[in-house]
């Protein structure tokens, strides 16, 4: 839904729903996206953030399975205008973990997988709306020890993704972008990450594929690849890192880099300076479940940042280490701030919706709390419900 002023788009992630066949993706859509339209926007187009896996991407492709889906969407006054490629395979119901970051951008089955939702894309995109799509963070940080190979494998690849983007571009007018999500333990996790691979990477090696392939100009490559690859910005990633909302968007600019989308999510927060570390040990065990990873970084008074892989490794840590404060890579609703000796990051994403009312970096909001069916029981909730609380909560800011 198109929020007026300042001109965003609005929707929530439909990775929340199990569901990795077409079939099963749009018996998800046909049973949320109306009666939450019918709730929050009965007179007004109503956006959908849309998760394909691979095959659900290649199954939508086949047969006439895209124009009825579309014309489905024109009937009911919806539109898509964001798709999420991060989880390639099954997402819910299963031990995802580290898998979700495979096949990373050094495989062209990651790059085959990208094609196809850019082609979906393109195809549903309504005029007058840019696109995009967010993926990985290239790879799994823990995976390399010599990260010169993906960096460059991911920054061909990427190149040819901006190639295809490109010439949508030239061909439609239709403006399309990959928006790669930083995230805890990802390999690129913080800004500097980020600028270092643009400024190291994408765009010299990058540049230099897509400029020999077009047959352009290094500088009109580089723009190219500014224009279509893109960051996706989530606060529940970028405040488990400890970064400044301000200082962020301060600095991508400063360096050009375009934020393509910003995920509306929030991350678990502990103060570690009080005396009741037994019962946040408790309270966080309820958390330390197994289908997905939950990075820990914690702070210590001097500022310095220690990282966890997960949080049931971190645990054991709690109540002896010498942090001040630990924050979760666990996606909490974003309308709740305490969790009874927790706390959530929710106040980064009201920083961030501040920052855009003067600072418009990117006009793309998706809410993604994909952690309903993980969440303690007592925290679980209807979830259509859960849903428009969360669209009523983000509007209210």
């Amino acid at each position: 839904m198109k929020l007026d002023p300042p001109n965003l788009h609005l929707t929530y992630c439909t990775n929340i729903h199990p569901g990795e066949t077409w079939s099963e993706v749009f018996i998800n859509l046909k049973q949320y996206t109306p009666q939450l339209k019918a709730r929050l926007a009965p007179e007004k187009p109503f956006g959908i953030g849309l998760r394909l896996s691979d095959l659900a991407a290649k199954e939508l492709l086949q047969d006439d399975n895209l124009e009825q889906f579309q014309s489905w969407l024109c009937d009911r006054d919806l539109y898509v205008f964001t798709l999420n490629g991060f989880p390639f395979g099954g997402f819910h119901h299963q031990v995802v973990k580290d898998k979700v970051y495979a096949p990373d951008w050094s495989e062209r089955s990651r790059l085959h997988y990208t094609l196809n939702l850019i082609t979906i894309l393109a195809i549903l995109l309504p005029d007058g709306i840019d696109g995009g799509i967010s993926t990985l963070p290239l790879s799994y940080k823990p995976w390399h020890t010599n990260k010169e190979i993906i960096f460059k494998e991911s920054s061909i690849n990427l190149a040819l993704v901006a190639a295809e983007m490109s010439r949508i571009h030239d061909e439609t007018r239709k403006l399309l972008h990959l928006d790669l999500e930083p995230e805890p333990d990802g390999l690129l996790e913080n800004t500097t990450e980020v600028i270092d691979f643009f400024e190291n990477w994408l765009l010299p090696i990058g540049g230099d594929y897509l400029a020999q392939l077009l047959d352009i100009s290094d500088d009109f490559a580089q723009e190219k690849l500014r224009e279509h690859i893109r960051i996706c910005y989530d606060t529940c990633h970028f405040a488990v890192e400890y970064e400044d909302p301000k200082l962020v968007f301060a600095r991508l600019q400063e360096a050009g880099v375009k934020i393509g989308k910003i995920q509306l999510s929030a991350a678990l927060k502990v103060n570690l300076a009080s005396n009741e570390r037994e019962k946040i040990r408790d309270r966080l065990s309820l958390f330390a479940e197994s289908t997905y990873l939950h990075q820990v970084i914690e702070r210590w008074q001097n500022g310095t940042l220690h990282h966890y892989n997960d949080l049931v490794t971190a645990l054991p840590h709690l109540e002896k280490t010498l942090a001040q404060e630990w924050r979760i890579h666990f996606h909490v609703p974003i309308f709740i701030h305490d969790y009874q000796f927790l706390q959530s990051t929710q106040d980064d994403i009201v920083t961030v919706l501040n920052l855009l009312k003067d600072n418009p970096v990117c006009n793309h909001l998706e809410i993604e709390t994909y952690t309903w069916d993980v969440l303690p029981p007592q925290m679980k909730l209807d979830l259509l419900s859960s849903i428009e609380r969360e669209y009523e909560w983000v509007i209210s800011e």
